[in-house]
Order: structure tokens, then C-alpha cells, then sequence
């Protein structure tokens, strides 16, 4: 039984919350979603690992060390958040509505990397085309281009 004491404590102290992890910035969040999108399958290589870090040197202009060091920041913040809309929300705020279709095609880059396509990556890009205001049928196009592209080098 509880005395008069515990309950006003009880009363004035509420019990802890779990916390979550912040919001991140720009870079981090696209960071994290490339993780996600590589994980989506629960096959993440190194292929696609190796794609993530391309990646994120060209579209940041960083040098492979510093892409390499971010993608790992990023993986760690990615195991801690389940929410994808924060992530998308994050990068929004850096990416102007045009130039977003350029994020799927790096997204499917890394999701195709390995080779295959899975259910998970598919229901993944549509929650991602969606919160980022996009539709079904851009993510169709960006993973048809990189898809493309792929049979392209493959046939040099």
C-alpha cells in the first residue's frame, strides 16, 4: 500500500518517458534513410554499404573518408528511431519539392545494389514517396532509370 508520501511523490514526479532521439539534421537524416532503405530487406551488405557511401560523397561533395564517417553516425541514429517521418521531415526542410525525385533514385541505387528487390523496399519507397510528397509512379520512374542504368553498364 502506498503512504501519503509516495502518492504525492508519484503525483509530482511523473514517470520517465522514453526518449527520442532528436530530429536530425539534413545530412544525417538522408544519411539515416539511405541506411534504412539498405536494411529494408534485412540484407545489408557491402555492396550496398559501399553504394551509401558514393552516395553521399557526390550528393555532399564529401571525400570517401568523411561520406564513410556519416554513414556511420547515421546507422547508429537509424537503429535508434523508428520513425520515418522524422526523417523525412528533416530532409524537406533541405530539399525543395523538385529536386526530391532525384532522392529516390539514390534511394533505389542503394536498395538495388545487392541485386534483388524486396517486398519490404517496395513498401519502404512507397511510405517515402508519400511523406516526401511524392507519388507512386515517381519512385516507378526513379527505379526504372536507375534500373536502366544498370543494364546499360552491365552490357559495356
Amino acid at each position: 500500500m502506498h503512504s501519503i508520501f509516495q502518492k504525492i511523490k508519484d503525483a509530482l514526479i511523473p514517470e520517465a518517458q522514453p526518449v527520442k532521439p532528436a530530429i536530425p539534421d539534413g545530412q544525417h537524416a538522408i544519411a539515416a534513410l539511405l541506411v534504412r532503405a539498405a536494411r529494408a530487406s534485412e540484407v545489408y551488405d557491402d555492396r550496398q554499404v559501399a553504394q551509401i557511401d558514393a552516395v553521399l560523397a557526390r550528393r555532399f561533395g564529401l571525400p570517401m573518408p568523411e561520406a564513410d564517417a556519416l554513414r556511420l553516425r547515421a546507422a547508429e541514429f537509424e537503429e535508434r528511431t523508428g520513425d520515418t517521418v522524422h526523417l523525412t521531415r528533416a530532409i524537406k526542410d533541405i530539399i525543395p519539392l523538385d529536386d526530391r525525385p532525384a532522392l529516390l533514385e539514390d534511394l533505389w541505387r542503394v536498395i538495388l545494389a545487392d541485386g534483388g528487390r524486396h517486398e519490404n523496399e517496395d513498401g519502404l519507397m512507397r511510405l517515402v514517396s508519400n511523406l516526401l510528397g511524392l507519388a507512386d509512379r515517381d519512385s516507378a520512374f526513379a527505379r526504372q532509370k536507375i534500373m536502366a542504368r544498370k543494364a546499360a553498364m552491365a552490357d559495356d
